[in-house]
């Protein structure tokens, strides 16, 4: 049987990444991350088509004019994101539902191009005011980091009404157990 696809995306700090790695923990649900493409160099012990396909800029730019992507981004010059056609349907004709972790944008197009056969969540905080406190609370970035990061979730969030399900992570096991329930009835029928 085919598989699905279910994309995530969220503003930084919303607890996207905390909610999907226990998702990918549930056997059941035959979950797989989708192994994107980028231009950028490996890093560490990142091995190619394990964590990402490496492409140089080139190999890049000739895939998007061969139109091989679902989605693809230029983050920086030269350095290109994106998701191959390819790639998915390898994925999807061995049985495994894949996980997308992307942007909003990238949600949005790859939500467009599968149509009934993708579920697009969308992760949202309680309030801007507790993702400032999350942000905060990592103490990892500094203020202008922060205040650019929730300047960015406040962009993000207007694109909450373009995904199918929306999941408020005001509580987190609350959160978990409502994008379990979702997923296992998208995957079901």
């Amino acid at each position: 049987m085919k598989g699905k696809l279910i994309i995530f995306s969220a503003p930084s700090g919303s607890g996207k990444s905390t909610i999907i790695n226990y998702l990918m923990q549930i056997p059941e649900l035959k979950l797989h991350f989708s192994i994107s493409a980028t231009s950028r160099a490996p890093r560490g012990t990142e091995q190619n088509g394990v964590e990402y396909f490496f492409l140089t800029p080139e190999e890049f730019r000739q895939r998007i004019a061969n139109d091989e992507f679902v989605e693809y981004e230029e983050v920086y010059t030269d350095k290109f994101y994106g998701t191959l056609k390819s790639q998915v349907e390898n994925q999807l004709e061995e049985g495994q539902n894949i996980v997308f972790d992307v942007d909003v944008k990238g949600g949005c197009n790859i939500k467009r191009f599968y149509g009934e056969r993708a579920l697009s969540l969308f992760i949202m905080p309680p309030s801007v005011e507790e993702l400032r406190r999350r942000l905060e609370g990592r103490g990892t970035d500094a203020p202008e980091v922060i205040q650019a990061r929730l300047d960015k979730a406040e962009y993000e969030m207007t694109f909450a009404s373009q995904f199918d399900k929306v999941v408020v992570n005001d509580d987190l096991a609350t959160a978990e157990a409502e994008a379990l329930t979702i997923i296992r009835e998208f995957i079901q029928n």
